[in-house]
């Protein structure tokens, strides 16, 4: 998911070309603007964080690109492409590195295992949407 931060900069495009560059296949992809509520229920394994308030208000404040992505290795490949949680610290050529501004606003998630890349594609695709 490209978030609101990265969409407000215009980065979606350079984005997008960074992982099709990466041999990402482009299974489903859209564009939306979640409500709190459903920005709430995306992230709600983190609800008792003390930081889930500000992530849902910053989650629901512009529109995000959600995308599913095909590749042997999608996950960890896809981890590696887009670095570090906190840009400081992510490689040099990662998505975080060139277009994140905080540990808050880093411009991209990325699903941590192959079970969540299932929940969280059905959560914003239907079945229809997926090819």
């Amino acid at each position: 998911m490209i978030k609101p931060d990265a969409t407000k900069k215009g980065h979606t495009g350079a984005i997008l070309a960074q992982i099709n560059a990466a041999g990402f296949r482009i299974v489903s992809m859209k564009m939306l603007h979640l409500s709190a509520e459903k920005a709430g229920e995306f992230y709600d394994i983190h609800r008792a964080r003390p930081f889930f308030g500000e992530l849902v208000e910053f989650m629901s404040s512009g529109p995000i690109t959600a995308a599913i992505l095909e590749k042997e290795n999608a996950v960890e490949d896809f981890r590696k492409l887009i670095g570090a949680t906190n840009p400081a610290q992510a490689e040099a050529g990662t998505i975080r590195k060139l277009y994140a501004a905080s540990i808050g606003e880093n411009a991209i998630h990325g699903s941590d295992s192959n079970e969540n890349a299932a929940i969280e594609g059905d959560f914003f695709f239907s079945k229809l949407e997926q090819f």
